[in-house]
């Protein structure tokens, strides 16, 4: 197997087993130590990985960090381990403690499922706030997967890892602002739209009227440059084949279920309010004869709503907390925004 197939392997034993692992323990044992083995470095061999090691401050003795990464008998990287259902945001200062003490130029933070990856960035042997790298097993990406690469034993090269560290750092950081922006636009950005489309002075007052419209404009947007990316699909699906048209026979089974250009439509809509709180990866959706329904991670258990489109009415029934459908008549596909909070609200659980 290559790296990309290691990976793509750990990933679903992490989602196969996570249930089953009950102790920070256990969890370095299913999930950590075949990360740092999938890296190429021999958990068993102390000249590779060393399992707590010292990393002492000034006056203070038993610090030890979970595993150390080795190479020419000098400490590379360290990880610390949490339970799986640990909240990572809750001990960085930890990893910060270690980092300091040691030679290390990079930490990681870990439950087993999310990585996260730091540096020295900012000031020499003092650990960055923001790591430059997060990667999520249960939610892999290509690009993810081209970074962990580069701490493959076979391919680790500090100068190489930390030339692109700045560049990650800083587009994850404007990342998650835009998607801040996007949710919730700042009185900085609504002024900076407002002044460039209002020839009236741009007070309190208007800017509160041009909040909701800036807000709402970033939306349809969205979900216009989603059309777009749809319908190029839906024709370039719909080209004719240049095959011989052959007589369908009784025995041929048809299907009676038809995936609506608007039902698809009305799932990029939901997709775009969602993931704003969840990766988008998860928002999936199954198609049936009286319905189209959206799911997380195409779970039946995690129903978020369903949409009932047809020539005579539109209705959108939205799952609430009990998992108990409230329907709501809509006029239009625009309407499924006004629905925001209702359908955030249903996916709440399955964060």
């Amino acid at each position: 197997m290559d790296f990309k197939d290691y990976c793509k392997q750990l990933a679903e034993r992490v989602s196969n087993l996570r249930e089953q692992i009950a102790t920070e323990e256990a969890t370095k044992n299913a999930f950590i130590m075949p990360f740092i083995q999938m890296l190429g470095y021999d958990v068993f061999n102390p000249m590779e990985v060393i399992p707590e090691m010292d990393c002492d401050l000034v006056k203070k003795k038993g610090e030890k960090i979970d595993y150390a990464i080795m190479k020419d008998g000098e400490p590379i990287m360290l990880i610390e381990c949490k339970h799986w259902k640990q909240d990572l945001n809750l001990h960085d200062n930890q990893l910060k403690k270690y980092f300091v003490a040691s030679k290390a130029r990079f930490g990681v933070i870990t439950n087993g499922i999310v990585y996260r990856f730091y540096t020295d960035l900012i000031k020499t042997n003092i650990m960055d706030d923001s790591p430059f790298l997060e990667v999520n097993m249960e939610n892999l990406k290509e690009s993810h997967i081209e970074e962990l690469k580069k701490f493959h034993k076979s391919y680790f090269d500090i100068d190489n890892i930390l030339s692109t560290a700045s560049e990650l750092k800083y587009m994850s950081e404007l990342k998650s602002l835009i998607k801040s922006e996007f949710s919730e636009p700042s009185v900085e950005l609504v002024r900076l739209f407002t002044k460039q489309v209002y020839g009236g002075v741009v007070n309190q007052k208007v800017l509160e009227q041009f909040t909701d419209l800036v807000k709402r404009s970033l939306a349809n947007h969205i979900n216009d440059v989603m059309s777009e990316r749809l319908n190029a699909a839906i024709n370039i699906t719909e080209e004719p084949a240049q095959q011989p048209i052959q007589e369908q026979t009784a025995e041929e089974p048809t299907s009676k279920i038809v995936t609506t250009k608007e039902e698809l439509e009305a799932f990029y809509i939901v997709k775009a309010i969602l993931r704003n709180v969840i990766p988008a990866e998860r928002i999936t959706y199954r198609d049936a004869q009286s319905y189209f329904a959206i799911f997380i991670d195409d779970n039946n258990r995690k129903p978020v709503c369903r949409l009932y489109l047809n020539k005579t009415s539109n209705v959108i029934g939205i799952f609430n907390q009990d998992k108990n459908e409230i329907k709501h008549k809509i006029e239009t596909l625009d309407e499924i925004y006004n629905y925001q909070e209702d359908l955030i609200t249903a996916i709440q659980k399955y964060l």
